[in-house]
């Protein structure tokens, strides 16, 4: 393939002085810690961050100041600020961090920014956006943690109701509710539920750390007030993992509310639980995640939540002493019910199952509508597929019930959602209820609340379909933490599935606040030794912990955040966990520095193609190999963190560790001539990859690498291998079999499912056979991990790419990979500093390639098979510059067109 590299600053003057567009540069969306104005967090200097919008080109900043203060009054009037930066010259304007007063608990800062651009103009002050603090210190919590006092039970025990009552005498400016619980728990105030977050307090290490969430109450107060609350097992009590462990974190639910009351006269008044509460069981009779919940409408007790309720047979509560030492407010995203969708059609099967078609595996529930006599059950189950025959197959939930029963209480139309379990599922089974049409059944789809950034199609629609399976399996699986799957026995944090998908998942939506909660945990739940647990929150006694490729992500998915946000500070924070993953590394490799399984369980490259025995997932590359390989990456990239964060002695001392490392691994796995010693796709592709392979045989190793390729004419990877295979091939400049193996629709391939009619991504390469038969056991249809191919589409063929000198998108390379008989594609990526986009189509061996450059930002265009000739750009408003040499383009869209040589080799 022939490049062109553009290198001059000329179209900059051109464009400017056709002065094009007269827009004002203006400041845009603000935000506060990736979020916008968020309420209760408890980072003492969070980091601020502005879009910058504008028509021009070549705009950037060139100095910001910022201004903060207790209240819009005093912002408005310049007065009493907590903060003024005065004018700060730098191109920052993502996670600038606040250095005004110290800020104490509860306190809401109101914020705005100007910035002066290129020209020396300033613009005006950004919109007011605000932030406000949680209960910092463990001295600010004063009510009390409640329970009820009841049996223990190998069994499902009821969701637990708690009330009390209380009066607001004087006028209220503002009022906050501080809530967490051991378990799930919703909450309520005079009847009306407070916010719309799902499954809080969220799913954490419970032993070291709990969030609590803060709500603005204000408009829901009374003179006469009512607050409840129902608390459920969740993962604190209830089934978590495939062994049966019931109750890992905690056998006794609790509940923890504290209201802060802010009077117009300048009062205050904090209450919250406490002995004075009351407690019963209600209509939820059993709730667990994998098995389901079961709700009696019977039982119900209308305005327990409301003033005047009879709670006379309601229970005192029991003050627990449990520690708040440990609370922490929430940093991820919350779960919500983000979307809604309506059956495609009603199917009876053919052994007469009632079955409702959604059209797309989804992670949530089932809301219905039903009328019938008091005492009448229906039952809903929920299943991904059906078999081959056309019935109802949950037989790969393996343990999971994924069962949900409604007892009609006959008072006319009925709705029942469940309130603390969720299923995954496209298929609905009815029992009890033949008379339901499909405007009676709503899929609720919910995951963590994350924005949307980027998007991705192509002139190929399986490939499209094969990008709307890798964004559903990352909705679906993306629910407060990364987990495997969401349908089975499991539905846990694995690392190694995290690590793989990390940037894929980047690319889809905005991710830090959720890899930054996750990766809080994997340090808490670190061991002493630096091994790193496979599962995260560690639910499972860290069996089998510190394999490679998991364990590595304690320093991947970092990294990832680093170079996709320009985060230091996870970079900051994580360092210690980083430093000591690889630290455990070293000291299980020995002095030979090769880490083999015989000082370690690894997983290998797990579910690839080939296995040795049908009934264990193995990988035929192997595992020691991939364990030194990655032993080496880690440790490379833990030198460039030491040089980001200006820890030069660790620089070095990783950087020597790292040339070890290399050295054996050569020594061991390359053979003089350039041929590996584990001879497979996955083992050249980490080689490649990771810059393993000397100089000297590159070329060699690049033909081996290709020979399998073409001797298979498929892929034989497994979850290691998979994400870096086409990388890997475009990297020895071999996109014409990266392409080839993107457009294999035959098993294995990744279009191979969606010739199936899967809606998400799959755990095997073969969950499903061409002739319908369903593998038994750990078979997942909803597993993200094979979706990682998803960052090549956007890096490679829509040609979006980082450069990691300058992270967050602050300079991005444009550089797309045209093959595979695709005549268009076209990406988009919200970034911190506004949209880049990439979109190329070819017509009649004519290239049109658009982009867009972010303001605050620059670029390097890479054109795929360019003439040496002429080369016309356009501006926006179609002006033509004809120029040979460009780079470091400056913000604006720009349209290029030239003669497209196809170059092609034989496969």
């Amino acid at each position: 393939m022939k490049t062109i590299i553009f290198t001059v600053y000329t179209i900059f003057f051109l464009m400017c002085a056709s002065n094009s567009f007269s827009k004002d540069v203006e400041i845009g969306a603000c935000y506060t810690e990736y979020r916008t104005d968020p309420v209760g967090i408890d980072v003492e200097q969070p980091r601020l961050t502005w879009k910058i919008n504008s028509e021009k080109y070549n705009v950037k900043q060139t100095a910001y100041e910022i201004k903060a203060a207790a209240s819009l009054s005093n912002l408005k009037e310049n007065k009493n600020l907590l903060w003024n930066s005065g004018k700060v010259t730098s191109e920052r304007s993502v996670n600038v961090v606040y250095k005004g007063e110290q800020l104490n608990s509860s306190d809401r800062v109101y914020w705005q920014v100007r910035i002066w651009d290129n020209q020396g103009k300033a613009t005006g002050w950004s919109a007011p956006s605000f932030w406000e603090m949680g209960l910092i210190k463990t001295s600010d919590w004063k009510q009390d943690w409640i329970s009820m006092s009841e049996e223990k039970s190998d069994n499902s025990l009821p969701c637990q109701y708690y009330r009390n009552e209380f009066k607001v005498s004087k006028k209220v400016q503002s009022a906050r509710v501080y809530v967490t619980s051991l378990g799930l728990y919703q909450l309520f105030i005079n009847g009306e539920k407070v916010g719309d977050e799902l499954f809080t307090p969220g799913f954490t290490s419970y032993k070291k750390r709990i969030q609590y969430q803060v709500y603005d109450i204000t408009k829901q107060l009374k003179e006469n007030n009512a607050i409840g609350g129902v608390v459920g097992d969740g993962w604190y009590r209830g089934n978590i993992g495939w062994e049966g462990t019931k109750a890992y974190y905690g056998d006794q639910l609790g509940l923890l509310a504290q209201i802060h009351i802010k009077y117009s006269d300048g009062t205050e008044e904090i209450l919250g639980t406490n002995k004075n509460w009351k407690t019963s069981y209600g209509p939820i009779t059993s709730s667990d995640i994998y098995n389901g919940e079961r709700y009696d409408a019977r039982k119900e007790m209308k305005g327990w939540s409301q003033i005047n309720f009879d709670d006379q047979a309601w229970s005192k509560v029991e003050v627990l002493n449990h520690s708040k030492s440990i609370l922490v407010a929430s940093n991820g995203l919350p779960v919500k019910a983000i979307q809604e969708i309506t059956p495609i059609q009603k199917i009876i099967t053919p052994k007469g199952e009632m079955v409702f078609d959604l059209g797309q595996n989804i992670v949530g529930w089932a809301r219905i509508k039903l009328k019938g006599q008091r005492g009448d059950k229906v039952t809903l189950k929920f299943a991904e597929v059906l078999d081959k025959e056309g019935n109802f197959f949950t037989t790969n939930l393996r343990s999971a019930e994924a069962t949900d029963t409604y007892i009609l209480k006959g008072d006319g139309e009925e709705i029942f959602e469940p309130h603390f379990t969720f299923h995954g599922f496209r298929y609905i089974s009815v029992e009890g209820n033949q008379e339901m049409n499909l405007e009676d059944v709503t899929g609720v789809v919910i995951h963590s609340d994350m924005k949307s950034t980027g998007s991705f199609e192509c002139s190929n629609p399986l490939i499209n379909q094969l990008q709307s399976n890798i964004r559903w399996s990352q909705k679906d699986n993306f629910l407060d933490i990364p987990t495997d799957c969401p349908q089975r026995d499991e539905r846990v944090g694995w690392t190694g599935d995290t690590q793989v998908f990390s940037m894929t998942g980047a690319f889809n939506f905005n991710v830090a606040p959720f890899y930054t909660k996750w990766l809080i945990d994997l340090a808490l739940d670190q061991q002493e030794d630096g091994e790193v647990p496979n599962i995260i929150p560690d639910m499972w006694n860290n069996k089998l912990g510190g394999s490679t490729a998991w364990g590595d992500a304690a320093v991947i998915v970092p990294w990832t955040v680093y170079k996709v946000y320009g985060d230091r500070r996870i970079l900051e924070t994580q360092y210690e966990s980083m430093k000591k993953w690889v630290m455990y590394m070293k000291q299980r490799a020995g002095d030979d520095y090769l880490w083999n399984e015989k000082r370690k369980h690894h997983w290998g490259d797990w579910l690839a193609y080939q296995s040795n025995n049908p009934s264990y997932a193995g990988a035929v590359t192997e595992k020691d190999f991939i364990a030194t390989a990655y032993f080496y990456h880690s440790t490379s990239i833990l030198s460039k963190v030491a040089s980001v964060l200006n820890k030069e002695a660790d620089q070095k001392e990783f950087e020597e560790l790292a040339k070890l490392i290399k050295g054996a691994f050569v020594n061991e796995y390359i053979t003089p001539n350039g041929r590996l010693v584990s001879n497979t796709q996955t083992a050249y592709a980490l080689a490649i990859s990771f810059d393993l392979i000397p100089e000297d045989l590159k070329e060699a190793a690049a033909k081996y690498f290709a020979e399998d390729i073409k001797k298979f004419k498929h892929l034989t990877t497994g979850f290691v291998g998979t994400p870096i295979l086409n990388p890997s091939l475009s990297k020895i400049n071999r996109d014409d079999l990266a392409f080839m193996l993107l457009n294999r629709q035959e098993y294995p391939s990744w279009l191979y499912p969606v010739t199936q009619g899967t809606t998400t991504i799959w755990e095997r390469w073969d969950t499903q056979k061409p002739d319908g038969t369903i593998i038994d056991g750990m078979n997942s249809f909803n597993h993200y991990a094979y979706g990682a191919i998803g960052e090549w589409l956007y890096s490679h063929v829509a040609g979006i790419q980082i450069d990691e000198n300058q992270p967050g998108y602050k300079h991005i390379v444009f550089s797309p990979h045209v093959g595979g008989g695709l005549t268009s594609s076209k990406a988009e990526l919200d970034t911190f500093y506004g949209k880049a986009a990439s979109e190329w189509t070819i017509v009649e061996n004519t290239m049109q390639y658009h982009i867009r450059v972010p303001v605050n930002t620059t670029a390097t265009v890479n054109l795929p098979n360019a003439s040496d000739k002429e080369i016309i750009i356009k501006n926006k408003k179609g002006k033509v510059i004809r120029l040979n040499d460009l780079s470091d383009l400056g913000s604006g869209d720009y349209y290029f067109e030239y003669t497209y040589q196809t170059k092609t080799k034989n496969l």
